[in-house]
């Protein structure tokens, strides 16, 4: 039912656990065996691909493997958010506008995707946002420093719902580990799924990650800064449920404001 139905490239299983003894989590994805994300790249609309065309080359950034300098990128200095995984872009575009004082890169991989975003963002002239066409594992690990971002967020990834195919999730402790070493102390992790199943599954791992600490009691209230989006609208009429998970990277006492709570 959600707009997004990819993730980002996943990590092989295993790797020895370091938090803040001086080793970036992010060399345990130096070689990957499985993905999570199969790219089927869709119909790209003339629309979307004039968008696509015209606004990449003024707001789409690069992969390279080198540290990003996200001010630079972005032409100030202001808190910053990853999206991963922003499907065709509008709860992304919804969010960067009411939020202006804060600057959102958004990691896709599927092109129609990356073309609507890039649509939205001229007609609504949003001058915070950046996209990444590129695998997110290899973004946060090679080009985002760590403690650089104030939040990350990770709306409706694929759920694999398979059994077979669960490695194939996104959320899984060595990636958790990864956001996490890019978040500010007090910084959040915003994740949300229509999958039950999936959400206890992302509840277990995230409460496994030392260096985060659960907002909530279990799950947490959707927060006023993620609309829903059609297909979950269509969902709750139809009695589905959606489940919020909202975690914060330790120290609890330095606190970040999620957006929508000043």
């Amino acid at each position: 039912m959600s707009e997004n139905r990819y993730v980002p490239a996943e990590a092989g299983e295993g790797g020895v656990r370091h938090d803040d003894d001086g080793c970036d989590p992010g060399q345990r994805f130096s070689s990957r065996s499985i993905r999570s994300f199969v790219l089927r790249q869709g119909r790209m609309t003339v629309a979307q691909q004039r968008c696509l065309d015209e606004m990449m080359p003024l707001i789409g950034l690069s992969y390279r493997p080198a540290p990003l300098d996200l001010d630079a990128a972005f032409g100030r200095a202001a808190p910053k958010i990853v999206e991963i995984g922003f499907g065709m872009g509008e709860t992304t575009a919804r969010i960067a506008a009411a939020l202006p004082d804060r600057d959102f890169l958004a990691i896709e991989v599927h092109g129609p995707g990356v073309g609507n975003l890039c649509k939205l963002v001229a007609e609504e002239r949003l001058d915070n946002l950046r996209i990444m066409q590129h695998d997110a594992v290899e973004v946060l690990r090679d080009m985002v420093s760590e403690r650089a971002l104030h939040g990350v967020h990770v709306f409706f990834p694929d759920p694999w719902h398979k059994k077979r195919h669960h490695k194939r999730r996104i959320i899984q402790p060595d990636f958790v580990a990864l956001i996490a070493s890019r978040l500010a102390p007090g910084a959040y992790l915003h994740c949300a799924t229509d999958w039950e199943e999936y959400a206890h599954w992302m509840l277990d791992v995230l409460d496994a990650e030392p260096l985060l600490a659960n907002t909530a009691d279990g799950f947490a209230p959707r927060p006023d800064y993620r609309p829903l989006t059609k297909f979950e609208n269509r969902g709750l009429r139809l009695g589905h449920g959606v489940w919020d998970l909202i975690f914060q990277r330790r120290p609890r006492d330095v606190n970040v404001v999620a957006p929508g709570e000043q």
